[in-house]
């Protein structure tokens, strides 16, 4: 047995991401979209903001657990999604954050009051409160991020559970990777990332990034990241390394290769991802058009796009 026990299932509802489509009629047993439909009229509707967030689901037998991982861009946009589509948040049991950047903790206050509970465990590395952070899109210009602490993340209600160490959540069938080994030659972080330490500027190396893994029996780890500023392919091993397992089954999330800064490593990141061999590759909110279309056109068989509203579900034979 290893660091985390086998699920039979794991579902996603993708509460927040960066793209929204109500006509794709696309639907399998693996996607189920948002529908446009209530009421029996067209006027449903999901929004699609520069952000993540989901519903993470997992069943052993006839036993269901829920957790939130990730909270999007604005204050509301994830908790209108939510509520459109009736996603109950009443079990969700604890909350993971992949890091402290404002398109995955925008939404925090409004989604812990959609759960209902007080005192709400939330799960993160401790530099996710590092700041102020701010990006540098040309010298001279300093554009910040507005400042994620841990008297904000109390505000909202919950209690804030600190690790850089992998972490097993509810009750080992999810696992919060804590801070990700770095190995890869091309996966080299955010160049303008920046933040000051007592006056002084120092390069970000968003250390906080981590992300989700789970194991679905007979098929492999399922791998969710928020932005994977590790760089996805460090995660994915890092999965593999922390768990034991080499089986890969689903590779899900930012994979942040978005722009001209990122757009010599979006070949070998895919060459790579290839080499993982997953079932399914499913790129979300950072990783950007260009990428995206590459990564469909080397991996077709594998490739889902992924929508704001989306569920997707991975389970067992």
């Amino acid at each position: 047995m290893g660091i985390i026990r086998e699920v039979d299932k794991i579902e996603i509802l993708t509460l927040q991401d960066n793209y929204v489509d109500l006509t794709s009629m696309d639907n399998s047993q693996i996607v189920q979209r948002a529908m446009p439909v209530k009421d029996m009229e067209l006027k449903n509707s999901i929004l699609a903001e520069h952000g993540f967030s989901a519903m993470v689901t997992v069943t052993s037998g006839s036993k269901s657990r829920s957790m939130l991982f990730d909270f999007g861009y604005s204050a509301e946009g994830a908790a209108i999604n939510a509520e459109t589509l009736g996603a109950d948040l009443s079990g969700v049991e604890v909350l993971a954050l992949s890091h402290g950047h404002l398109d995955h903790v925008g939404g925090l206050k409004k989604l812990v009051d959609l759960t209902g509970k007080e005192k709400i465990k939330l799960v993160l590395h401790p530099a996710a409160f590092t700041g102020p952070r701010y990006v540098k899109p040309m010298e001279g210009v300093k554009v910040y991020f507005p400042p994620f602490t841990r008297e904000k993340a109390e505000e909202a209600g919950i209690e804030v559970v600190e690790t850089t160490k992998p972490l097993t959540l509810l009750d080992d069938a999810l696992l919060f990777l804590g801070e990700i080994a770095r190995h890869s030659e091309f996966e080299k972080g955010m160049p303008n990332a920046y933040y000051e330490d007592e006056g002084k500027e120092k390069w970000d190396p968003i250390s906080d990034d981590t992300a989700l893994v789970a194991n679905v029996k007979d098929k492999g780890l399922v791998v969710l990241s928020g932005c994977a500023h590790s760089g996805i392919v460090n995660t994915v091993n890092y999965a593999k390394e922390v768990t034991g397992i080499e089986k890969i089954h689903a590779i899900m999330g930012g994979f942040h290769l978005a722009g001209p800064g990122f757009a010599d490593i979006v070949k070998p990141t895919t060459e790579a991802l290839k080499r993982f061999g997953p079932d399914y590759i499913i790129p979300t909110h950072c990783t950007g058009r260009q990428a995206i279309m590459h990564i469909e056109k080397e991996m077709p068989k594998a490739f889902i796009l992924n929508l704001s509203g989306t569920k997707l579900t991975f389970a067992a034979a």
